[in-house]
């Protein structure tokens, strides 16, 4: 099986067999979702990551939406992370997490000064690893308290996004009917992982994650706050700029 090759585009640039493909294999892994909820959610991104095979069929996607936040009279610049899925055949590659912090880095180089933070919502076991994978300081998390400045600025974030759905005392977004959550047979974890201390504090955090709960996670991304081989990616994208990311990718 071949690597897959990752590759940003801009989401207004998807030609219409992109975007079908995409739903394709999203509604493969997801429930609780549409058409409508699906592409709803992809044109409020600005940017999405996409996965192809040798054959270049897509096997994988994520979407990105960045804007900036004023927190106590600091600027801040958000990225945020929509619908994302890559096709079981291809699980342990990392072209998606490649080529993501890659393009975190091109970001960063539009405002150096300007902290960077990623807000992600998670659904899933696999996802929330993601963060330790890569980033050395994340919250919420099982070893370490968040902060009072991080909690508000997560508070802030999720609150104008999500209203009411957002429950600040739990951190987990929860909508009365499910806007998309992994099936069943996706959503099972494997007692191997279960023992994981991320993984017991993702299930105490976020109980109802296999009915679409989400949990409100942020971390800040800079080159200080990665692990080696992030901050070599991160770099990468950031010496490259917006535009080379764009149109080359992480490759």
């Amino acid at each position: 099986m071949g690597e897959l090759k990752g590759r940003v585009e801009r989401t207004a640039g998807l030609d219409r067999a992109t975007r079908a493909a995409m739903f394709k294999l999203y509604e493969q892994y997801y429930g609780g979702t549409s058409e409508e909820l699906f592409f709803g959610d992809l044109e409020d991104k600005q940017y999405a990551v996409i996965l192809r095979d040798d054959d270049g069929t897509l096997q994988g996607f994520s979407s990105i939406k960045v804007w900036e936040e004023a927190l106590t009279g600091k600027r801040v610049r958000i990225m945020y992370s929509g619908d994302t899925i890559v096709h079981q055949d291809h699980w342990g590659q990392q072209a998606l997490a490649f080529t993501w912090i890659h393009f975190s880095g091109a970001l960063k180089s539009e405002s150096p000064e300007v902290p960077l933070y990623w807000l992600l919502l998670v659904k899933g076991h696999r996802t929330y690893r993601y963060l330790r994978a890569f980033y050395r300081v994340f919250y919420p998390a099982h070893n370490r308290q968040t902060p009072a400045e991080t909690k508000a600025l997560i508070d802030q974030l999720a609150t104008e996004k999500f209203g009411e759905f957002y429950n600040p005392e739990t951190g987990v977004v929860h909508f009365p009917e499910s806007r998309g959550h992994l099936k069943e047979d996706w959503a099972e974890i494997p007692e191997k992982d279960r023992r994981r201390p991320d993984v017991q504090f993702f299930l105490q955090a976020n109980p109802g994650y296999a009915a679409g709960d989400e949990l409100v996670c942020l971390t800040e991304l800079s080159h200080g706050n990665q692990n080696p081989l992030a901050a070599r990616l991160f770099d990468a994208g950031f010496d490259g700029g917006l535009e080379a990311a764009l149109s080359q990718g992480a490759a």
